[in-house]
């Protein structure tokens, strides 16, 4: 495949991160083993769109539900997430991506805490890209938090809108996805940024998180751009065969 066949990249993909534990299962082993693999695609992954010019990249790494996963994975994730700032925040800051956290915080170690703070403020002035990682994150938590802060605020009923919310959101300032990527073969949100895929374009792939690399994000920017986006209106045919 050849950017060639790539005829219009999106200004914003946002994926599901699935399919580290069923990758591990094939290999018979252990979960977190899976979830390390995915951790460590996850540099080629960003360095890849960032080639194509895809300017922010949105990754789902830990909801607010996989809190309910055995205590052994859920600690072993959050080692390895701490293990990966370590490991790549400066190549990060390097090659100019600026890192933003979508969820809650107060969950979270100290320790890992200041580590995503740190990133965050280290990079905050990146202008090539921006990545964000949805850790202990939920779509409908989210807009739900948003809806108590503007109570908190006192704003009236009536000047609520659509713009108003989104900037109580955590994904305040970001665009909203153009293209929306799930691995492991599911095809469904699992509470991902449901505020902001409204009009999102929809991607799932068979292949699991850990092989997802190149040829497979090859392969969802050319069914991205082959896609005509209409955000509720009419094909320009459509729009001729009805004078």
């Amino acid at each position: 495949m050849t950017k060639s066949k790539i005829k219009r990249i999106p200004n914003h993909v946002a994926i599901i991160m699935d399919g580290n534990g069923r990758w591990a299962r094939q290999r018979r082993l252990p979960r977190l083993a899976g979830h390390r693999a995915g951790t460590e695609n996850i540099r080629q992954v960003i360095e890849c769109f960032a080639d194509y010019g895809v300017k922010y990249l949105t990754l789902f790494a830990f909801s607010t539900e996989n809190w309910s996963r055995p205590q052994r994975e859920v600690k072993g994730l959050l080692r390895i997430l701490e293990e990966a700032i370590d490991r790549e925040i400066q190549s990060l800051h390097e090659k100019g991506i600026k890192l933003l956290h979508l969820g809650r915080l107060d969950r979270l170690s100290e320790s890992l805490r200041q580590k995503l703070q740190y990133a965050i403020e280290l990079t905050k002035d990146n202008t090539r890209g921006t990545l964000s990682i949805a850790f202990d994150y939920g779509g409908r938590a989210e807009i739900v938090d948003a809806v108590r802060r503007i109570l908190d605020q006192g704003i009236p009923p009536q000047s609520i809108d659509e713009a108003l919310l989104s900037s109580f959101l955590c994904t305040a300032g970001l665009p909203d996805p153009d293209l929306i990527i799930r691995t492991g073969g599911e095809m469904r949100l699992s509470n991902f940024l449901l505020w902001q895929a409204a009009y999102s374009e929809y991607y799932s792939t068979p292949t699991f998180w850990p092989d997802f690399g190149r040829e497979e994000i090859e392969k969802a920017l050319i069914a991205y751009s082959q896609r005509e986006r209409r955000f509720g209106g009419l094909r320009a045919e459509d729009t001729q065969s009805r004078r």
